[in-house]
């Protein structure tokens, strides 16, 4: 018989100490396996965890050219972010492309100032002061209409449905049209009050409208904003206004419904912000204390930049969330020609050949210096993936 001592076996008597003992050690082994998973993985963890930190906290100074394409613009032409793809606009036409430059489709048209309002998908291009709308979506031209009276201002819906501001002389006319271009509410915008309406903004869903009067008596300007219900809770209220609102010794110029339920006044003193799913009410207000520079907004912030006394540091860029909240303050000392917020959330600040960008928690994240004139920065499908608009080229570009 073989000896097995030899081969390195050893036999297990049936007693109970040495069955525990076996057992003893078989736990002991999984035991020890047990840790080195665990420790094994949580490395890993680790490592991950802190590449993404140091991805997420990193100035990105330069970047990988993936794809780019040439461009012939005309001149003054500007460009807009639309459902992923790239709008670009001027005075004798507008034209929908891919980042590629491959065409999707172009809009010819002769306007002094054109302007563009956008809404989920779909966009208006009007001619300020002048009297063309034209409605589109990502296929192209849905209908252009004609007023009677030049055009102030002209808010779109998620639907296409388009509110439409028209200056009078004496009065502000307001006009609702659907995306075939049928009139849905055509009149006067009247207020008890007096005054002049300056701009309008139309909900998402198009049933409520806000409008900005400006009343000017003895050299002290008063605005009123009133706020109109297209739907069921207006059908009792006169002339379907449900609520009203009077400012003192405040000017607002500028409106927009930024979702459903939340309305944004920029006014010379502040902003203010309005939420209400039928009669908006002014839920939180961001009074401004310096001198400010640019208001800007998105869909879930706006961006403040005031002048800062400091001589070293010109401005302050401050970032707030639509409850009135700061989420960031920043110091810059770029020299800007533009600020905005990306459809990515993040703060974008630019001049013509200089770009930086900040994450909403306020990490620099982002400077370059171009040597072609820059025009627009769009985020692309990740976060270290962006398009950049220079002239003559669009290139797409990942940050490294």
């Amino acid at each position: 018989m073989a000896d097995t001592k030899s081969r390195g076996f050893r036999t297990i008597s049936d007693s109970g100490e040495d069955k525990m003992e076996y057992q003893k050690q078989i736990r002991e082994h999984r035991l020890n396996v047990l840790k080195r998973i665990i420790i094994a993985t949580v490395a890993v963890l680790l490592l991950v965890g802190g590449t993404a930190l140091y991805m997420s906290l990193r100035l990105y100074t330069d970047y990988d050219l993936r794809a780019s394409a040439e461009r012939a613009d005309a001149k003054a032409a500007q460009f807009k972010e639309f459902q992923g793809n790239i709008l670009k606009y001027s005075n004798d036409g507008a034209s929908y492309t891919a980042h590629n430059n491959e065409m999707i489709w172009n809009q010819t048209y002769e306007m002094s100032n054109p302007t563009v309002d956008i809404c989920g998908n779909y966009l208006v291009i009007y001619d300020k002061k002048g009297k063309d709308i034209y409605i589109l979506n990502k296929k192209g031209l849905l209908h252009s209409i004609e007023t009677n009276y030049p055009i102030t201002q002209v808010s779109i819906a998620a639907q296409g449905t388009v509110a439409v501001l028209m200056d009078n002389q004496s009065r502000g006319l307001l006009a609702l049209y659907d995306k075939e271009g049928n009139v849905l509410v055509n009149g006067a915008i009247h207020s008890e009050k007096g005054g002049y309406p300056v701009a309008i903004a139309l909900s998402d869903d198009a049933i409520k409208l806000g409008v900005s009067i400006m009343n000017v008596k003895e050299g002290v300007v008063k605005s009123t904003l009133a706020f109109y219900n297209f739907g069921t809770v207006g059908e009792n209220a006169i002339d379907h206004m449900v609520s009203v609102a009077t400012y003192d010794d405040m000017f607002i110029p500028e409106l927009d419904f930024v979702s459903e339920e939340y309305m944004v006044a920029i006014a010379d003193t502040g902003v203010m912000i309005f939420e209400g799913a039928q009669t908006p009410k002014e839920t939180a207000r961001i009074e401004f204390v310096k001198e400010i520079k640019s208001v800007f907004h998105n869909k879930n912030y706006i961006g403040v930049i005031s002048e800062n006394n400091n001589e070293e540091i010109h401005n302050i860029i401050q970032i707030y969330d639509l409850n009135g909240k700061m989420v960031m303050e920043e110091n810059t000392d770029l020299e800007y020609s533009m600020a905005e917020l990306l459809s990515s959330n993040e703060v974008c600040i630019a001049n013509k050949t200089v770009c930086d960008i900040y994450t909403i928690r306020g990490v620099f994240k982002f400077h370059y210096e171009f040597e072609e004139e820059l025009y627009s920065v769009m985020p692309g499908g990740s976060a270290l993936n962006y398009t950049f608009i220079l002239d003559g080229i669009t290139e797409q570009v990942r940050l490294k």
